[in-house]
Order: C-alpha cells, then sequence, then structure tokens
C-alpha cells in the first residue's frame, strides 16, 4: 500500500515536469518570460508571493491578493496551474505567511480564511462544515506550499500534498507520524493530508 504513496509523489514529480516542458522550461529551450502584472498590481507583492512557490513553477504562476472579504484581486495571471498569495498578519495567520497551491483550490483557501477570521469559533465552524458536507474539498493530489514564521528571516517552509478522504484503509499508510514514514494527517476528513518526516 505504501506503493499508492510512492505513486502520487511520483505522478507530481512527472505532472511538474510535464507542466515545466509544456510551459518551454524544457531541456535546451529558454524557458518563458514571466507574465505581464495586471493594471495597478506592485511588483514587490507578487515578489513576495512568489517566496513560496517551487522555482521550476514560480515564473509561470497566478498571483492574487485576498481582500477582507475572501475574494480576490489577481496581480498576475499566470500559464501553469499554480496560485501564490500572501497571507501575513490575517487572523489566525502567523506576522510572515505565503501560501501557494492549485488554482482549483482557491475556493477551499477562500473558506480557510472566512473560517479563520472567526476567532475562538474557528473550530466549530470547521467541524459544522464537515459534518454537514459544506467544507470545501481540496483537490486531490494538490500540492500546498507555505513559507511561514514570525518574519521572512525566521520564516520555514512547508509542504503537503492535499488527499481528502483519506484513510488508513484506502491508501495503506498510518494515521500517524510514529512510524517515521509518510502519513495522513486528519484521516478521514476533506482536510486529510499526506505528511512527510521533518515538515
Amino acid at each position: 500500500m505504501k506503493r499508492i504513496a510512492v505513486c502520487i509523489v511520483g505522478a507530481l514529480v512527472v505532472s511538474i515536469s510535464a507542466l515545466t516542458q509544456a510551459q518551454g522550461g524544457g531541456r535546451g529551450a529558454a524557458p518563458a518570460p514571466p507574465p505581464p502584472l495586471e493594471p495597478g498590481a506592485s511588483q514587490a507583492d507578487v515578489d513576495k508571493a512568489l517566496l513560496a512557490a517551487p522555482a521550476q513553477l514560480k515564473d509561470q504562476a497566478t498571483v492574487i491578493k485576498w481582500k477582507a472579504d475572501q475574494t480576490y484581486d489577481t496581480l498576475r495571471k499566470g500559464t501553469n496551474k499554480l496560485v501564490c498569495y500572501d497571507r501575513s498578519g490575517f487572523p489566525g495567520q502567523q506576522p510572515f505567511s505565503i501560501e501557494c497551491t492549485m488554482l482549483g483550490n482557491l475556493n477551499r483557501a477562500a473558506q480557510n480564511l472566512k473560517f479563520e477570521a472567526m476567532g475562538d469559533k474557528k473550530q466549530a465552524m470547521l467541524d459544522a462544515a464537515e459534518k454537514d458536507g459544506t467544507r470545501v474539498k481540496p483537490e486531490f493530489g494538490s500540492v500546498w506550499y507555505h513559507l511561514m514564521g514570525p518574519d521572512q528571516a525566521r520564516a520555514r517552509t512547508h509542504m503537503t500534498i492535499a488527499v481528502p478522504g483519506a484513510t488508513t484503509q484506502s491508501m495503506g499508510l498510518p494515521d500517524n507520524g510514529r512510524g517515521g514514514g509518510v502519513w495522513i494527517m486528519n484521516a478521514g476528513t476533506t482536510t486529510a493530508h499526506l505528511m512527510t518526516p521533518g515538515e
């Protein structure tokens, strides 16, 4: 069953490789230039949001800026499926907090921000949404990249792979990290994700 996890990670590597080649970043080809910024967008905002992005996806990623009502403005429309944004200082976030994920996860990210803004009510609202089926599911196998900390100098990276609904029975992976290998955190929920040692 551990082969399933290896297959997921392998598929992600192949997907990233295919994306890079499709964008003109294959061997021997010059990488495509980054897309232009949207009118009124700040290069500094874009550069900061891209700090959590993998190097091979950074230049073609979409960059957004969240608003207080959990909607967003697009600062740069990319050509791959990665989207990055700054969450620094938002409710429930560290003073320095950058996140990148797949474009298909933006509704999930918006819902996360909404619940985090509820302060002490956050966990009750998350539990209720999970129970009544209104919790937005992330894309299965999608990656969430984070760079967070008290400030940029002391920020650390963290990466997870979303596997909503996954359990030990469905994937053959443990639901805790005591074994020292890849494991499923929050197994059986929409928040289930793969954790790797050291993350």
